[in-house]
């Protein structure tokens, strides 16, 4: 049996307390400490974990292996780069990072010292979206939606880096092709960042995305649909479905007749599977499925988008 990887959770708000009892549980993992400015925070999500409690994430330096790191976008950099430094594996939460420059930055460190980095794009390891991917071949329109109501967390960015960037990240996978053109528009509405927002990207290969993501909705929706020659592939999120529907051609007819389908997919747990991923990459020395590299081109595309909302007429 592989040596037990040590570990360490900085920010153990909402979703790092996730992590830290995830990585509890875990047989290949020793979690070895959790990390928040709030020592009351800190102290309770250790002792739910059963580790140690910090309020200083430099006391993690020479204790862990690897890190998951959960703390404000802004902060990222500065967080990370200490890690990266001393060659400690890294789950960075998504967005990689703030700004291009300090996402690329980020990538160069973890170049520099050989650490694994992944980028916390958690619908990727959803089972749904990994269902899909393997059924999509030569996606020609990509229609998605991602709505909810407001809550008051990761207000610190816009919609674009909170929930777009998501959908900009799966269907960058699914489409393999340079992005040509974005136009995007957008609107605060309860925050003073854009709340709701609407982006159309165009592809080398003809493939045309359209992407409605808001906060502000007044239900949720997590929709995406595929259109590919001759084929429909929809998946919803939130139920794990697929609904697909083809052209079948019918003895004596004129026009095919249209199937419908529908596929259940068997769920998983996204951030479970996420931080196996992560370990497991360690342990084996493959590259993560959302790498440095992956996180930072899904963050360029999205500040595309957020430049496109804020230019002017």
């Amino acid at each position: 049996m592989a040596e037990k990887r040590r570990v360490g959770v900085v920010g153990v708000g909402y979703l790092g307390r996730f992590h830290a009892l995830i990585y509890s549980r875990m047989s290949d993992v020793e979690l070895v400490g959790v990390v928040d400015t709030d020592q009351e925070t800190a102290d309770r999500v250790a002792q739910e974990a059963g580790c140690a409690a910090y309020t200083d994430f430099h006391e993690l330096l020479d204790k862990v292996d690897a890190v998951s790191i959960v703390v404000p976008t802004s902060l990222h950099l500065d967080v990370a780069r200490p890690f990266l430094e001393k060659g400690i594996h890294m789950l960075l939460e998504k967005p990689i990072a703030s700004t291009v420059e300090a996402g690329e930055k980020i990538v160069a460190l973890a170049k520099a010292s050989g650490s694994v980095l992944q980028i916390g794009h958690l619908e990727r390891f959803n089972a749904g979206v990994m269902k899909l991917a393997e059924r999509i071949k030569t996606p020609r329109f990509i229609e998605a939606h991602r709505m909810g109501e407001f809550v008051a967390r990761a207000t610190d960015v816009d919609v674009v880096s909170d929930l777009m960037i998501h959908d900009i990240d799966i269907i960058l996978s699914l489409v393999g092709s340079e992005i040509t053109s974005i136009a995007a528009v957008g609107t605060p509405v309860l925050t003073s960042h854009v709340d709701i927002a609407n982006a159309r990207l165009e592809f080398a290969n003809g493939t045309v995305a359209n992407i409605i993501a808001s906060r502000v909705s007044d239900k949720t929706t997590r929709r995406i649909r595929v259109f590919e020659e001759n084929r429909y592939e929809s998946l919803d999120f939130i139920a794990q479905t697929i609904d697909t529907a083809y052209p079948q051609p019918q003895p004596g007819e004129e026009w095919p007749e249209i199937v419908s389908e529908r596929l259940q997919v068997e769920p998983v747990k996204p951030l479970d599977t996420e931080l196996q991923a992560f370990i497991d990459c360690i342990n084996s020395g493959e590259v993560p499925l959302v790498d440095g590299k992956v996180g930072q081109k899904a963050l360029e595309v999205a500040m595309q988008v957020k430049a496109k909302i804020l230019q002017p007429g």
